[in-house]
């Protein structure tokens, strides 16, 4: 197994398959970015191929062989995607509405965590998200989202608090229901 370091000089020297290996490493956790921000599969898998088309043209720019490094920079590229279909989106008008084809998630945790998350505001819901789920630090989160660390943390607490306060209103509906 070849480490990420060594995938990334490899990509570096125009490796095709090791620039494609690095991105399959970080799919799901773009994935979950995505979703975070956008809240459907169809503009995340659009964000997605921007990402790694991006992400392939500028591999130069990198600034550090790091794994940890290249993942923050490729999240970076996925969040300005991200919010690039948001802006092009918000002056669309939607003339008819074409029902989605149902989706069924295999894991029961993901469906949880995604309702729980899909009640907060972006800036909470991304933050959680990358925190709790992808295991980035505050600091590694700032720069991701080009905030700073301390409004990651504020965001972070607050995420928390509104997370709770929705968990426990969600608790008190089912408890009143089974008790009519």
């Amino acid at each position: 197994m070849v480490d990420t370091e060594q995938l990334i000089i490899e990509a570096l020297q125009g490796n095709s398959e090791a620039f494609i290996l690095l991105i399959q490493k970080d799919m799901e956790k773009m994935y979950k970015a995505g979703w975070a921000i956008l809240g459907n599969d169809e503009d995340v898998a659009d964000a997605i191929q921007e990402t790694i088309l991006s992400a392939f043209e500028r591999l130069s720019q990198i600034r550090g062989k790091e794994s940890n490094i290249f993942t923050a920079w490729l999240m970076r590229i996925m969040v300005n995607k991200c919010y690039d279909i948001q802006r092009s989106k918000k002056g669309l008008i939607f003339m008819e509405i074409v029902p989605d084809a149902p989706i069924v998630e295999t894991e029961y945790e993901n469906v949880e965590w995604k309702e729980a998350l899909s009640n907060l505001e972006e800036k909470y819901r991304l933050i959680l998200l990358l925190y709790y789920v992808e295991g980035f630090k505050t600091r590694d989160i700032g720069q991701i989202l080009e905030i700073p660390e301390a409004t990651v943390r504020t965001r972070l607490a607050r995420g928390r608090k509104k997370l709770f306060v929705l968990y426990h209103e969600e608790s008190k509906e089912t408890t009143k229901r089974r008790l009519i």
